[in-house]
C-alpha cells in the first residue's frame, strides 16, 4: 500500500499549530506589558504612602479603573489584559501558599484555632444569608463574605477565580473590604484600651477579625511584640481556611449551573495552593528564595487587579448601589463582636 504524503485536510498541521501559538503569544504581549508597568506603579505608591495605610492591591484596582474611565485602552491590549485577569491571577493565588505553614497555624493552639474557625465560617455563611435577604447578587455577596471572613483583598481575588464575578463585583468588594479593614485598624487599639484587653487577647482578636495581613500587623503591634506575634500567627491560620471555602464555593457554583452533574469539580489551583502550603511547612524552599517568590507574587497580584480595573465600567459599579456597603459593614461588625465574645468567654471560663 502506498502512503499518501498529503496531510489530513481536517487536522491542522504542526506548522499551523506553531504559527497560531506564536500569534497568540505575541497578542498578549502589549496588555501584559501595560499591566506589569501599572502594577509596578501601584507597588511603588504603596511603599511611598505606607502599606498599612493603602494596600497596593487596592491601588492597582484604582489605577486600572482610572485609566479605563479617563483614558483609552487600545483593542490590541485586550488579549494581554484578559490573560492577566485569568492565568496570571490563578498563578498568583497558587503562590500565596508559600505564605503559610502548618507549624505556624498549630502554634495558635486548639482554643485559638476554634475561635478562628467558628468566627470565619459563621461570618461567611451569615454574610451570604444577609446578602440574599438584601437582594444583592450572589457573586458579589460571596466575594464580600470571603474578603471579610478570611483575608481581605487576597481572599476576594482568590474567591473570584472560583465564582467568576464581574469586574465591577470584584472592584466593589475590594473597596469595601479595604475601607472597613482600615476602620478596624484605627479603632481597635482604642477599643482594646477601653476594654482593658490583655496583649494576648488583643492579638488574637486582631488576627481573628481584621481583614488584611498588613492591617493586622499594623494594629496589633501597637500593643507590643507579644500581641503582634500572636495576631500574625492567628491571621495566617485564618488564611488557611480559604481552601475549604473555595472548594465548597466551586462545588456550589458548578452544581447550580449543572444540577444533574454527579461528579464534584475540583478547582485545581486550590489543590496546588494546598500543596505549596505543605512544601513550605516541610521547609523545602530556602528562605531567600521564598522571599523573592513572594515579592514577585505581589507584582502578579497587582497585575491581575490592574487588568480587572481596566475592564471595570464605573457606570456598572454605580448600579450596584449602597446595599453591598451595608452588607460589608454588618459582616465586619458581626465578626468583630463574635470573635471578641469568644475570646472574653475563653479567658473567663477556660
Amino acid at each position: 500500500m502506498k502512503l499518501s504524503s498529503q496531510s489530513d485536510p481536517g487536522k491542522p498541521s504542526l506548522g499551523t499549530v506553531s504559527a497560531d501559538w506564536k500569534t497568540q503569544s505575541l497578542a498578549i504581549v502589549p496588555g501584559l506589558l501595560l499591566t506589569t508597568l501599572m502594577a509596578g506603579l501601584a507597588i511603588g505608591l504603596g511603599w511611598v504612602i505606607g502599606l498599612e495605610t493603602l494596600n497596593p492591591l487596592l491601588l492597582a484596582v484604582l489605577l486600572g479603573i482610572g485609566w479605563r474611565q479617563w483614558g483609552q485602552v487600545p483593542h490590541a491590549y485586550s488579549p494581554g489584559i484578559k490573560f492577566a485577569m485569568k492565568r496570571v491571577l490563578r498563578l498568583a493565588v497558587i503562590l500565596l501558599g508559600l505564605r503559610l505553614s502548618l507549624a505556624e497555624v498549630m502554634a495558635v493552639g486548639p482554643w485559638g484555632l476554634g475561635i478562628v474557625t467558628i468566627g470565619t465560617i459563621a461570618t461567611f455563611y451569615l454574610t451570604c444569608w444577609l446578602g440574599q435577604r438584601l437582594g444583592i447578587n450572589a457573586r458579589l455577596t460571596q466575594l464580600i463574605a470571603a474578603g471579610t471572613s478570611i483575608c481581605g483583598a487576597s481572599a476576594v481575588v482568590a474567591t473570584n477565580t472560583v465564582v467568576e464575578g464581574s469586574e465591577e463585583d470584584m472592584a466593589y468588594a475590594i473597596a469595601t473590604i479595604t475601607g472597613f479593614g482600615t476602620l478596624a485598624m484605627l479603632t481597635y487599639p482604642l477599643l482594646g484600651t477601653l476594654m482593658q484587653l490583655s496583649p494576648q487577647a488583643f492579638g488574637i482578636w486582631c488576627g481573628a477579625s481584621v481583614h488584611e495581613v498588613a492591617q493586622v500587623i499594623a494594629t496589633a503591634f501597637q500593643k507590643g511584640d507579644l500581641s503582634g506575634e500572636l495576631a500574625t500567627v492567628t491571621k495566617l491560620s485564618r488564611v488557611l481556611l480559604v481552601v475549604p471555602i473555595m472548594v465548597s464555593l466551586g462545588w456550589q457554583t458548578r452544581h447550580s449551573q449543572q444540577p444533574r452533574r454527579a461528579s464534584i469539580p475540583i478547582p485545581w489551583f486550590v489543590v496546588f495552593f494546598g500543596l505549596l502550603v505543605v512544601v513550605n511547612s516541610l521547609g523545602l524552599i530556602a528562605t531567600p528564595i521564598k522571599a523573592v517568590v513572594l515579592s514577585g507574587n505581589q507584582w502578579l497580584l497587582c497585575m491581575a487587579l490592574v487588568a480587572m480595573g481596566l475592564e471595570t465600567n464605573l457606570s456598572n459599579l454605580a448600579r450596584l448601589g449602597v446595599k453591598p456597603l451595608y452588607l460589608a459593614g454588618l459582616s465586619w461588625f458581626f465578626l468583630s463582636v463574635a470573635s471578641l465574645a469568644m475570646i472574653v468567654f475563653g479567658y473567663l471560663f477556660i
